[in-house]
């Protein structure tokens, strides 16, 4: 019979977390956090550089799991970004994206960071423009 209680008390205890979490996630819209100071956050502007091709849409990378650190979670997102971006444009590259957004989700000691941007690349080369 101690078994059993043990049991439940620790299934109802973690329904009672995943339906708090629900509730807060759908209550509220998760509000983006500054990643750390020393974190890889570079701001890109919102529109196009002049000379720059960008991707019809955004993608997002986030890496696997929750980690302990939000640095580690910060690079394992841009890492995740940087292989789907390499994807669409072989010379992407985080520096040159636009509207780059980072959002980071805390769930107890551990957070999980998303990083979500729209791919850019520098315009191929006119063969017309093209000096003798």
């Amino acid at each position: 019979m101690p078994k059993i209680a043990s049991m439940s008390y620790v299934i109802l205890s973690f329904a009672a977390l995943a339906a708090m979490c629900v509730h807060a996630s759908a209550a509220d819209p998760p509000k983006a956090e500054p990643p750390a100071a020393a974190g890889p956050a570079p701001v890109a502007p919102a529109s196009t550089k002049p000379g720059f091709q960008c991707h019809d849409k955004a993608l997002t990378g986030s890496g696997p799991g929750f980690r302990d650190s939000q640095d580690v979670s910060e690079e394992a997102a841009k890492q995740d970004w940087l292989g789907k971006a390499k994807a669409v444009y072989s010379d992407a590259d985080l520096t040159n994206a636009k509207d780059v957004s980072w959002e980071c989700v805390k769930q107890g000691l551990y957070i999980k960071c998303f990083l979500s941007a729209v791919p850019c690349h520098p315009k191929p080369a006119e063969h017309g423009n093209a000096s003798p």
